[in-house]
């Protein structure tokens, strides 16, 4: 199913498989009935934003409810990358509609204000939603490292990610007894702007984990808008909405039932564990090679797919038959898809827009900028004067950002004679 590792460096080194392809924008049952909702009632449908409404919709209303054999559970951080005005909030309005009429408000959050707030919101209510625009500022603000607060929001997200099947310890207060948090669920569904979020992500961020724990789906161009329709959710969604938020697995132990929940196991039939299996084994190879060439990002993505291919299968089987989940081989291959081509998408980006320093990021910018000229004028040179006004650098500073992509093999460069001034003109190799 999964291709062979390429066997030379040049071969590996993180090529563009695009954005998503439409056919993995898309759960059977619950997940595209609300997908369809939205994109018939939004001012500017866009799929990929309603796709990533959904799963975050489906991934808190199994929280704490379900886990498959593993121990898995549904929790995930989602994030949509869309530019201004292509309708990032709607998706948002309609999970907050949705929540709102099956009586789990409280389970919808907004903003982090620090990495305490959002302890203290897990403790009152343990599986919470939180939907947040522009998360690209957050992590600019987490960078640049002048205010504990925001570095205290990021170790909470990394810490809270992995407890969903355990115990969460809160921090200790003067005269108090520290609070537990069991099986803690935090989803997050958050939208920025594609070139502000890649460009806020620093290397720190690339090798905690925090980055590889997001699924990130990218929106093109707008698309046409239509006149917004304002209805109330169909009579099916809102069922199976008010049927999770009812149900409750395990025995009756009364309120007890809340504090410590028992998750109801969604099996795996055998064909989609061999399915499972492969793509464990594929990620364990990509590990393997990032691993022998030092490279801590592509370790730490590599390290997260195979958990996060589980938790999506696991989330299918919900959205599939919330009456009965489970896991069957059709589950296993769209999530085992859906996560090698996310995997293989941030790594390209990460490499596109996350620099080492200053330099790096000059390089890394005219790269993109002859990336973006190849894809209108094929392999036309591209004039140095174009260049220039796109980044206006000093003379040193391109012939530096110009002889280091040389010697890298990665930029072509010509002067052509003109009876004046040497016309210079750049392409990619």
């Amino acid at each position: 199913m999964y291709a062979e590792a390429p066997a030379d460096e040049d071969a590996s080194a993180n090529p563009d498989p695009g954005p998503i392809p439409d056919h993995l924008l898309s759960v059977p049952g619950f997940i595209d009935e609300v997908i369809a909702y939205t994109l018939a009632t939004a001012p500017y449908p866009e799929r990929a934003l309603a796709f990533c409404g959904a799963l975050a919709l489906q991934a808190l209303l199994a929280g704490r409810k379900v886990r498959d054999e593993a121990d898995n559970r549904t929790n995930l951080y989602v994030l949509g990358l869309a530019n201004s005005g292509a309708g990032k909030d709607y998706p948002r309005k309609v999970n907050q509609r949705i929540l709102l009429q099956v009586g789990m408000a409280e389970s919808i959050g907004d903003t982090f204000a620090s990495g305490e707030g959002i302890e203290d919101r897990l403790f009152v209510q343990p599986a919470v939603l939180f939907q947040t625009d522009e998360i690209d500022g957050l992590m600019t603000k987490i960078n640049l490292g002048r205010d504990a607060r925001h570095e205290g929001i990021m170790n909470v997200l990394l810490k809270m990610y992995t407890s969903a099947s355990s115990l969460y310890p809160m921090r200790v207060k003067a005269g108090k007894e520290p609070g537990i948090i069991d099986q803690p669920c935090l989803c997050i569904f958050g939208t920025a702007i594609p070139k502000h979020y890649y460009e806020a992500l620093s290397l720190k961020m690339l090798t905690n984990g925090f980055f590889a724990r997001m699924l990130i789906m990218e929106t093109g161009k707008r698309g046409k808008g239509q006149d917004a329709v304002v209805r109330d959710p169909p009579g099916s969604v809102l069922a199976t909405a008010q049927w999770w938020a009812d149900f409750s697995s395990g025995e009756k132990r009364s309120n007890l039932a809340d504090w410590h929940p028992i998750p109801r196991v969604v099996e795996c039939t055998p064909e989609a564990q061999g399915v499972l299996r492969a793509f464990r084994e594929r990620a364990e190879v990509e590990y393997g090679l990032a691993e022998d060439k030092v490279d801590q990002a592509g370790m730490a993505i590599w390290a997260r797919a195979n958990e996060k291919a589980r938790r999506l299968a696991l989330i299918y089987a919900c959205s599939a038959n919330h009456t009965d989940p489970q896991i069957t081989a059709d589950a296993a291959r769209w999530a085992c898809e859906f996560v090698e081509h996310q995997t293989r998408r941030m790594l390209f980006m990460t490499a596109e827009y996350v620099a080492e320093n200053e330099f790096d990021a000059r390089c890394k910018k005219l790269v993109a900028t002859l990336r973006k000229w190849r894809e209108k004028h094929g392999d036309a040179w591209m004039p140095f004067w174009q260049i220039n006004r796109k980044h206006p650098w000093s003379e040193r500073e391109h012939e530096e950002v110009r002889t280091t992509l040389l010697n890298q093999r990665l930029l072509e460069y010509q002067e052509r004679k003109t009876g004046g001034t040497p016309q210079r003109l750049y392409r990619l190799a």
